[in-house]
């Protein structure tokens, strides 16, 4: 499995405008840059993955790169809010709840593994009798993050569409933090069923952190197209930094 960060997604593909710095002391092109990465997995996991896109941007940027990891997605969110972090990844959701607190402006969208799409899946434990999204009526469904898109807005979204299940009402909802998460409380059976991210699914298989015959693929949500700021998982840069810093890498 290739890192879910494509090394040459950023500062290559689309850029677009920042707002102006809201603090005037904030240093707006920094020796030091914070990159935060969403916590969708465990984070040391993250760090590792991410050491070459670190490495990357070292090189490209000229400058000391700090991967951060925050302990949710609130968390980051708040992160970027108050100028503790420079430069951050959201998914859809994260980034509209971001954007709704922060003059933040999308510049890159995510090429997962080469692809300009990505989607959701559904498991269920194969012990727990579910073979089709209308069998998780009664059942319990983890979830990642309430602020993730992939986790938690399509998978529900899909069931609501597709077997006419709201969340809540027709199953109960739990959330688990994590997509790795999610999938590991499906296999040991804590939860009957889960949705999160098809690549980090794969990642999770790949990574031997659950037994492959103890969960089975319902089924996947449609493929997003990854346009920054709309659909798809987002670069941004946070209004105190200086936009030259990425213009002249383009």
């Amino acid at each position: 499995m290739k890192p879910l960060f494509s090394l040459f997604f950023a500062l290559s593909l689309m850029i677009g405008i920042v707002m102006p710095a809201l603090a005037a002391d904030a240093d707006p092109n920094p020796d030091l840059l914070k990159v935060a990465l969403l916590p969708d997995e465990n984070a040391s996991e993250l760090i590792k993955r991410n050491e070459p896109l670190k490495e990357y941007l070292e090189s490209t940027l000229g400058k000391e790169i700090e991967l951060i990891v925050t302990t949710d997605y609130s968390s980051m969110i708040e992160a970027m809010r108050f100028g503790r972090i420079d430069l951050a990844y959201f998914g859809p959701l994260s980034y509209v709840m971001a954007r709704s607190k922060s003059e933040i402006e999308p510049f890159a969208a995510m090429i997962v593994d080469g692809k300009p799409t990505y989607r959701s899946i559904i498991i269920a434990n194969v012990d727990s009798g579910i073979e089709s999204y209308a069998d998780i009526e009664g059942m319990k469904m983890a979830y990642g993050d309430r602020a993730s898109t992939s986790s938690h807005l399509i998978p529900k979204t899909v069931l609501l569409e597709s077997a006419g299940l709201d969340a809540g009402e027709d199953y109960e909802a739990h959330f688990v933090g994590t997509h790795d998460a999610v999938a590991v409380n499906v296999a040991n059976g804590n939860a009957d069923a889960g949705g999160l991210s098809e690549v980090i699914f794969e990642h999770v298989m790949d990574r031997g952190l659950i037994d492959r015959n103890q969960v089975r693929v319902l089924g996947h949500s449609g493929s997003f197209l990854s346009i920054p700021g709309r659909c798809a998982p987002t670069w941004t840069l946070n209004s105190a930094a200086d936009p030259e810093c990425f213009h002249q890498h383009r």
